[in-house]
């Protein structure tokens, strides 16, 4: 399969971008693109990249996104794939608004799997587009930090530029205030 394939400097370091037609299917920080590379083969099997087409359309909402329009993010169209149960847990990450974060726990509920926390976190751990899908908005109950596969620092700091970058009053509707997390 052709994907399309493009880096983009973030204040956290280059990602990497892999597209399908439908959307987004990958994003991954430096450090990340080898296991990015064995989910996309183990998903479309032969993959073919293409880095001399146009921009991946993702490219200029992820711009906006650091450069502080955190409501970007929703403009990405995705196709991450995952199973039945991923994709129920990263359609309910979309819905976590910017500055806003939930536990795990709240995230089972949201789904309907009020004791599914662990498999929660699992589902986290296994998403291929970090960010735009923002696993980065899941904390623990207690407002701890932990578990992100761009690291905790990288983590830390997107909670802080969501916080900083919408007036609070858009704030926590769903569980703890980004800027409220115990570091």
């Amino acid at each position: 399969m052709k994907l399309t394939v493009s880096q983009l400097e973030t204040p956290l370091g280059a990602v990497t971008l892999v597209s399908t037609p439908a959307g987004l299917a990958g994003l991954a920080f430096a450090h990340r693109t080898d296991s990015l590379w064995r989910f996309l083969e183990s998903r479309f099997g032969s993959i073919e990249p293409d880095t001399g087409g146009p921009a991946d359309p993702a490219e200029a909402d992820l711009r906006a996104y650091f450069e502080g329009a955190i409501g970007a993010l929703g403009r990405i169209r995705t196709d991450a794939g995952g199973t039945g149960f991923q994709r129920r847990v990263w359609a309910a990450l979309r819905r976590i608004p910017g500055g806003c974060t939930a536990s795990y726990g709240e995230l089972a509920r949201l789904i309907g799997q009020p004791t599914g926390f662990r498999a929660v976190a699992t589902a986290n751990a296994t998403n291929p587009v970090a960010i735009v899908i923002p696993c980065h908005r899941v904390i623990h109950a207690d407002g701890s930090i932990s578990g992100y596969g761009g690291g905790v620092d990288r983590k830390k700091w997107l909670l802080l530029h969501e916080a900083d970058n919408l007036p609070f009053a858009l704030g926590a509707t769903i569980g703890v205030p980004a800027n409220a997390f115990r570091v």
